[in-house]
């Protein structure tokens, strides 16, 4: 039992100040910013459909299309496109897909396929249709 007590008391003092010196002096961690652009699809695409969100809310073309060009898109309204009918050809959320054929609509992006999608205002009242 002595043995044990010993060399356990011999590790820990020989052991934690090497994995201090080790962890903090030669090999410390380096925490890195990541662009936008280097997300995952998945993570994309989330990023894409709340854009869109907020463009329905505020209806601000201009601050979605720079929001987006963060993922390093040049072309923001065909990739609004393609996002949308990727959507749509994988049967995401008809939420979500029509977030992103209402922000293709206001890029001026709308295709054929979106037409069934497009999110319809009811007219105010007093307005002729």
């Amino acid at each position: 039992m002595r043995r044990f007590l010993i060399s356990l008391v011999l590790g820990l003092a020989l052991g934690a100040p090497m994995g201090l010196l080790i962890g903090w002096q030669l090999a410390p961690v380096e925490y890195t910013d990541s662009p936008l652009a280097a997300l995952a699809q998945r993570y994309r695409d989330e990023y894409t459909v709340m854009i869109a969100a907020g463009y329905l809310v505020d209806g601000d073309r201009l601050g979605a299309v720079e929001r987006l060009r963060a993922l390093g898109e040049e072309n923001v309204p065909d990739y609004v496109r393609r996002t949308a009918e990727r959507f749509i050809s994988t049967s995401r959320p008809i939420d979500e897909v029509r977030l992103l054929v209402a922000l293709a609509e206001g890029l001026g992006s709308l295709t054929p396929l979106m037409e069934n999608f497009r999110l319809l205002t009811p007219a105010a009242p007093g307005s002729r249709p």
